[in-house]
């Protein structure tokens, strides 16, 4: 009878036994789906602002030129995000995050067989990284602005997304030979920025100058934007979308923590760059400019995103602090040395994108997951002469890969409109419409 019983009772605590085993099976299956999914919507909704820059940019754009160009480059920047989506659909993706060499990705064409980078489901992975492709190529149309053909900004704007950008997102971000020296740059101040910032510089010095820009001294001629509350909401745009793409760069919730210190670091560095740049250009000119102010502001979120996670808050205001000054002290070399930007995308996008890098090694903490402490925490010159050496080859290989595909397109279809074309405005010459059709201006005495 007791045998019985026995053999009864361990019979049921054997199945409990497996029961429960079985259910925390469950939950632990159950967990994990669960933070998955919460960090596949983390991405998508980064992915969405970033998406949404495309807008700020834009809109910056069209304030910073002259009303007779605004349709023409609204068109450019549109056009950019559904040709670096395509570009990066057929071959960018493969070229940046497909197993292949140090330099190069060769796996995953058209997305057949590609896996994600993240631990994330790879048609959310790719949707963030193709928001950064296309934030990367627009940043050209404002360097290049008012006088370049559309039909030769289509070609730039498919051969960066689809192999420039992608083969140097390989090198840092895709498992390349910077990734293996432990070269960092979090969420793209070189990967995006230094790279449309020197493409646009390459290029705005092939396109050369727009017509009565320089005197015949050499000194600059101020050619006004048209609508500086336009570009002022673009600037907002901006800054809010850069939460996406900082903090998005985190790629998982987490615990919260990095994703908020991202943050933070973001708008400090962008509140201190539009604040220094305002009082540098009021001290040079005698005038608190609200377009320079402006820029110094993005100068600043260029500048963080490389080191944004690595970095104390207190030295986040550093970065954006001197990233303010800096793209006040670009936009004088650039007049200096007869190169026209329209819109400041070098100073901004290319000369803070080198800044933004460096500082990973001036100021990053290994405590914060930064492979070596920066020289400002004693470890010596090893993180920052990495960083140097990634940002040069990157800047380089820029110069030298874009000088080529511009020069290849003047010589074939050409890069700039004709004189008449980009006297009366590129919006009637090349798309035949207006922007502001309908209103006329009556000058009286």
């Amino acid at each position: 009878m007791k045998t019985g019983f026995f053999k009864v009772a361990g019979t049921v605590a054997l199945a409990l036994m497996f029961m429960s085993g079985g259910v925390a099976q469950a939950a632990e299956e159950t967990s994990y789906a669960s933070t998955v999914g919460i960090d596949t919507m983390w991405v998508l909704i980064a992915a969405f602002l970033v998406f949404f820059m495309q807008a700020g940019f834009g809109m910056v754009e069209a304030g910073f030129i002259r009303a007779k160009n605004t349709c023409n480059i609204l068109t450019k920047n549109f056009l950019d995000f559904c040709m670096a989506s395509i570009g990066f659909f057929m071959f960018g993706y493969a070229i940046m995050f497909g197993s292949g060499n140090d330099f190069i990705g060769l796996k995953g064409w058209f997305l057949a067989g590609a896996e994600s980078g993240a631990a994330v489901p790879m048609f959310a992975f790719w949707l963030f990284q193709a928001a950064f492709c296309g934030a990367a190529a627009t940043i050209v149309a404002g360097g290049m602005a008012e006088r370049m053909k559309f039909a030769a900004y289509l070609i730039y704007s498919f051969l960066i997304s689809a192999f420039i950008y992608p083969i140097i997102g390989h090198w840092i971000w895709g498992g390349g030979w910077l990734a293996k020296l432990n070269f960092t740059d979090f969420a793209g101040s070189t990967v995006v920025h230094a790279v449309g910032g020197f493409a646009a510089l390459i290029g705005t010095i092939l396109l050369k100058p727009r017509i009565d820009k320089f005197k015949q001294d050499g000194s600059p001629n101020a050619i006004a934007g048209h609508n500086i509350p336009l570009a002022s909401l673009g600037v907002f745009i901006l800054w809010f979308g850069w939460f996406g793409f900082n903090p998005g760069s985190t790629l998982s919730v987490g615990d919260g923590s990095l994703i908020a210190r991202v943050a933070i670091n973001t708008n400090l560095a962008a509140a201190a760059g539009g604040i220094t740049a305002m009082i540098t250009v009021w001290k040079m000119f005698g005038k608190p400019d609200l377009s320079m102010a402006m820029n110094g502001a993005l100068a600043g979120l260029v500048a963080i995103t490389a080191p944004c996670a690595f970095v104390e808050p207190w030295a986040a205001v550093l970065i954006g602090a001197a990233a303010g000054v800096l793209v006040i002290i670009g936009v004088v070399l650039l007049d200096k040395f007869g190169v026209d930007d329209p819109v400041g995308a070098v100073p901004v996008h290319g000369l803070n994108g080198v800044w933004g890098t460096l500082a990973v090694g001036l100021f990053g903490r290994k405590t914060l997951g930064l492979a070596n402490d920066g020289l400002l925490y004693g470890g010596g010159f090893t993180q920052l002469a990495v960083q140097a050496l990634g940002v040069f080859s990157v800047v380089l290989f820029v110069v030298l890969t874009m000088g080529a595909v511009f020069k290849l397109i003047d010589m074939t279809i050409g890069l700039r409109v004709n004189r008449d074309e980009e006297l009366k405005g590129l919006d009637i010459g090349e798309h035949g419409m207006e922007s502001y059709s309908g209103f006329q201006i009556f000058l009286t005495e």
